[in-house]
């Protein structure tokens, strides 16, 4: 071959690395290397401790039950978890995102993968790649197992101590005795320093993967600390946030992006939508709330004395609500969501709730539920839930009889009762309207108002009745 055909060759040659190396995934070659730690658990005992916590933590925390945003935060969690490196992915493992209506920057994910992002984290990002870092840090602390590698090296409890034993070393940390003894809602997980390296550098790993610039996770320190601080457990005092920065912007160096096209329209929509809610509690005034009314069970905070004050009037703009997956209904934005016991919520503006002789008053709102029924006759299924509150307050009273109607084109019947408002004394209108769902339950829409004040509020229940749709 002669020298003009070595040189081809020697260009060919040097034009195909440069191509490979161009073309590698993400991984280069100075990554920090990150390993997992001595863990006597199973992966799932991972599971199981993440399950039992969350059902712990969502009767302290007050969930924003938005579809719309958790659908949103859902999509970017789950990207974030197809982005995870193939070493650190649990087949076990079952990711779920929520997100908790509380002002507080923060997020947290507990063992095997449930995760809570709180309102203030979202509305404190500057864009969406901010809020996936957050999310992906998080989501390294559980790929890491470090929940049950931190209980591991606490050595307080033995493998078989049971699920209940380590709750509190995996919640709390290796201190978590006496921490285990408060709500939930009082702290959030508590990892050491080198953890903490760690899932940021495994962030950043993952938001690479992902089409994230991972600069975006330094860059939320800088976010947080303009805002006055306020992170909570993740900006936390080790390592230092500055510390922090560095380190992921060292790390990010050593990655690449997967191209993708940056667009925020979807992130800024659903923080503006943020903004039409009323102001969220700090997980310090939810915790000393629910303290502080026994009664709350489900983190709403309903306020200790009686509805007494002005009642907001209802806005004209609606925001969708899903929660039984089976119907969407839409409510004024302007009014809060508050569980109630058994499968229903109600939704009351500002002034319209509180509590007496312990037990939660409305004045103004609606409850929207399904209830179980012994039989799957509408006139008789229905005729047997009206009886059943009747019994519980002697004060409901027929203004009328049954009416026939629809909701979203299904047969229901609708009823007029009268009450005696507990808290206030005052006269009220109690409307209930039902329909039967295929699996036989009975779903109703009980809308409350005082009797002087129903014909103010009768478009706006109407409007929420022609919004339901079912999905069964």
């Amino acid at each position: 071959m002669n020298g003009t055909g070595i040189r081809n060759a020697t260009k060919w040659l040097a034009a195909l690395i440069v191509i490979a190396i161009v073309s590698m995934p993400l991984q280069t070659f100075a990554q920090t290397k990150i390993v997992y730690h001595s863990n006597k658990y199973q992966p799932a005992d991972d599971v199981k401790l993440g399950r039992q916590a969350a059902a712990e933590a969502e009767k302290q925390f007050p969930l924003l039950r938005d579809s719309e945003v958790t659908a949103y935060v859902e999509k970017i969690g789950q990207r974030l978890v197809a982005s995870i490196p193939a070493e650190f992915q649990h087949s076990e493992f079952r990711y779920s995102f929520k997100v908790v209506n509380a002002s507080d920057i923060n997020a947290f994910a507990l063992p095997g993968g449930p995760m809570y992002v709180n309102r203030g984290m979202i509305e404190a990002a500057r864009n969406e790649g901010e809020m996936a870092g957050v999310m992906a840090h998080e989501l390294s602390h559980v790929a890491l197992r470090h929940g049950t590698a931190q209980a591991t090296k606490a050595q307080k409890y033995a493998v078989g101590a049971g699920i209940a034993g380590i709750l509190g070393t995996i919640l709390a940390g290796p201190a978590g005795g006496q921490l285990a003894q408060l709500p939930i809602g009082a702290y959030f997980l508590k990892y050491s320093r080198e953890y903490e390296t760690e899932a940021d550098l495994l962030g950043a790993r993952i938001m690479a993967n992902a089409g994230y610039d991972p600069r975006d996770l330094a860059n939320m320190f800088r976010t947080i600390e303009a805002q006055g601080g306020g992170g909570g457990g993740f900006l936390s005092d080790h390592p230092s946030s500055k510390d922090r920065y560095a380190r992921i912007n060292q790390e990010a160096q050593n990655l690449r992006v997967r191209e993708t096209t940056r667009d925020d329209t979807e992130f800024r929509s659903i923080k503006e939508r943020l903004r039409r809610y009323p102001r969220a509690q700090t997980m310090a005034e939810i915790v000393r709330n629910g303290e502080r009314n026994p009664s709350n069970n489900n983190g709403n905070n309903y306020p200790s004395n009686p509805p007494r004050g002005r009642v907001e009037y209802p806005s004209s703009r609606f925001r969708n609500y899903s929660e039984f997956n089976v119907l969407q209904v839409s409510v004024p934005d302007n009014w809060r969501e508050l569980s109630d016991q058994g499968s229903s919520v109600w939704f009351a503006p500002e002034g319209a709730y509180g509590s007496t002789n312990g037990q939660v008053v409305y004045t103004h709102g609606v409850n929207v539920g399904t209830a179980r029924t012994n039989s799957r006759n509408l006139q008789q299924a229905t005729n047997e839930f009206v009886s059943a509150l009747q019994q519980g307050n002697t004060n409901l009273r027929a203004r009328s009889n049954y009416q026939r109607t629809y909701i979203d084109g299904r047969n229901a019947l609708s009823i007029a009762l009268s009450n005696t408002n507990e808290a206030t004394g005052r006269a009220e209108i109690v409307n209930i309207v039902a329909a039967q769902l295929r699996s036989g339950d009975l779903f109703y829409l009980i809308m409350v108002a005082p009797e002087s004040d129903y014909n103010n509020y009768q478009n706006t229940f109407q409007n929420i009745l022609q919004s339901v749709q079912f999905n069964d």
